[in-house]
């Protein structure tokens, strides 16, 4: 079941792309390797929770959906019982309302920086691009461009 679609296309070779997310069934056991990769897996999940706990005070902790997105990244998002997330980011001035998918979305791509930079490794980089491709393309993407800016 596909979740989200981008409501834009991007131009590829002249073709139209389409990248959507899908939820990945709650087998996070599974779906942390094949994101992170199984050296990085616990520490790049607690990242993800962690920028979120720092980016939103309507954040207490809870569940979280899982997707895979069909140009090959990946991202997590809250699963909050609110339309908007109040998001503040002290680093770059942005505040504002965020879905809980956009929220999560700035929180795991500020999590793939920071395990870019830590780790060095090109698929982190890889995956921050993937995922701010994506990005570029969601319905709240110059909100999420602004939160990670």
């Amino acid at each position: 079941m596909t979740v989200q679609s981008i409501e834009a296309d991007a131009a590829f070779d002249g073709q139209s792309v389409l990248t959507t997310a899908t939820p990945v069934p709650d087998e996070r056991l599974q779906f942390l390797p094949n994101f992170f990769g199984t050296d990085q897996m616990i520490f790049g999940e607690a990242l993800v929770y962690g920028w979120m706990d720092r980016l939103s005070r309507d954040y207490n902790g809870g569940f979280w959906t899982y997707y895979e997105l069909s140009n090959g990244g990946y991202y997590m998002a809250p699963e909050l019982d609110c339309e908007t997330v109040h998001i503040r980011c002290e680093g770059n001035f942005f505040e504002g309302y965020l879905s809980p998918d956009a929220a999560g979305i700035v929180a795991t791509l500020h999590a793939l920086n920071r395990l870019a930079w830590d780790t060095r490794q090109p698929r982190m980089v890889d995956l921050f691009d993937l995922l701010r491709d994506y990005a570029g393309d969601h319905a709240e993407g110059p909100a999420i461009f602004a939160a990670i800016d």
